[in-house]
């Protein structure tokens, strides 16, 4: 498009603050964080799981009796888990995920969750993605975590997709994937120019917004091209593949936060057999996530991927074989030095008198198992300016660098 005479400084910073404007709507967003060079710690993935994902599904407790009372039609049934240990067993569409399960690269933590339960998908997300209730810090905890580890790039914070990732990083651009990454408007390379000349002899402070804007479109062009991978043909998949390709390019990657929505399951949730709703999510998840760990493959050994979702569902399911909002969940972590093969938790049982308003307690705070990666993976002395207050979890999840 040609461009007005009258455009002004502020109107081009309006235009760049659009970058990625107009992608179609998307249940996923990615958030990629580069780093300096000096960045030594792991690549942090953070999956949240949108709409409250189904941790009894996922992570089944065959151990515990009352799961089958109150499950009559949804429960997956013993005979049907996979790596089984007569507590907890794996839902059978995460068969892809077997491997990296017996190979000790993934693990879970159960009946985890917020410390103020909430049933509103909105509060529940942006508590958090704030994480830090009860203090005034307003910016999300991807940001905090930046800070700490003192990352500067020029891809320091990117959105990709369309899912409003601002509340856990709200710093960078939007893109929709590396490939269609472009200031809107008139085509890169015209509206590039006309930022730098703008920009050029202005103060730093007004600078800087526009500078790093350029440099962001600079190198996210200089990176070398996807390897296709057996990735699923979901926004998932071509996120993860992304995310992956940032990390084989030696980009410095510090974080990267995908959304997978489509989990708020309170209709026909159904049974353990293909077809059904929950069975073909969770084999898109799985099939993401494995193809995630084969793509990188000894890159994995610096990558920690955590899931994350606002809630779980009810303990018992409803009327329409589903489950509403609840409130404790499963974590899944996948990385190369994870502890895995097993199930961190501290099980409060479905018992009646053990459950929290009908929901599955939650024993273990989030936090505190993001807290205990950043510390031990990420390279922070101490996860308290991250998570004020919290402390992280001593389930031993991971090896320390």
């Amino acid at each position: 498009m040609t461009e007005p005479a009258d455009l002004t400084r502020r109107r081009l910073l309006g235009t760049c603050a659009a970058v990625g404007a107009g992608l179609a709507a998307s249940t996923l967003a990615t958030q990629l964080a580069f780093a300096d060079p000096g960045y030594t710690g792991d690549t942090l993935v953070l999956l949240s799981l949108r709409g409250g994902f189904d941790g009894l599904s996922a992570i089944v407790p065959i151990g515990d009796r009352d799961y089958y009372r109150i499950r009559p039609s949804i429960a997956v049934p013993k005979s049907q888990v996979i790596a089984g240990d007569g507590t907890f067993g794996l839902h059978p569409a995460m068969a892809p995920l077997l491997g990296l399960w017996t190979g000790g690269q993934l693990a879970a933590v159960h009946a985890a969750g917020q410390p103020d339960p909430t049933r509103s998908h909105f509060a529940a997300m942006e508590a958090m993605e704030n994480a830090a209730p009860g203090t005034s810090l307003r910016n999300g905890w991807l940001d905090r975590m930046l800070g700490a580890t003192g990352s500067h790039a020029p891809l320091a914070g990117v959105s990709l997709g369309h899912a409003m990732p601002a509340r856990v990083l709200g710093s960078g651009v939007s893109m929709r994937s590396i490939d269609s990454f472009e200031l809107a408007g008139a085509g890169k390379k015209p509206l590039a120019a006309a930022l730098r000349a703008m920009y050029a002899d202005a103060p730093a402070q007004l600078a800087a917004p526009a500078q790093a804007a350029d440099r962001a479109l600079a190198a996210a062009s200089g990176l070398p091209a996807a390897a296709k991978g057996n990735y699923p043909a979901s926004d998932l998949g071509a996120a993860l593949r992304d995310v992956a390709r940032l990390i084989k390019a030696g980009s410095g990657l510090v974080t990267a936060a995908v959304d997978c929505g489509d989990w708020d399951m309170h209709d026909s949730l159904g049974t353990a057999v293909k077809g059904q709703r929950m069975f073909d999510n969770l084999t898109g998840l799985s099939l993401a996530l494995a193809a995630f760990a084969a793509d990188l493959g000894d890159a994995m050994k610096n990558v920690t991927l955590v899931t994350i979702s606002e809630f779980g569902r009810r303990a018992a399911e409803n009327g329409s074989h589903g489950a509403d909002h609840g409130h404790g969940n499963a974590m899944l972590v996948l990385g190369g030095n994870v502890r895995g093969g097993k199930v961190y938790t501290k099980w409060p049982t479905l018992a009646p008198g053990a459950l929290l308003d009908g929901d599955l307690a939650a024993t273990t705070d989030y936090r505190s198992v993001i807290g205990e990666i950043l510390q031990k993976r990420c390279g922070l002395g101490s996860s308290s300016g991250v998570f004020p207050s919290v402390t992280p979890s001593s389930f031993g999840l991971v090896t320390a660098r």
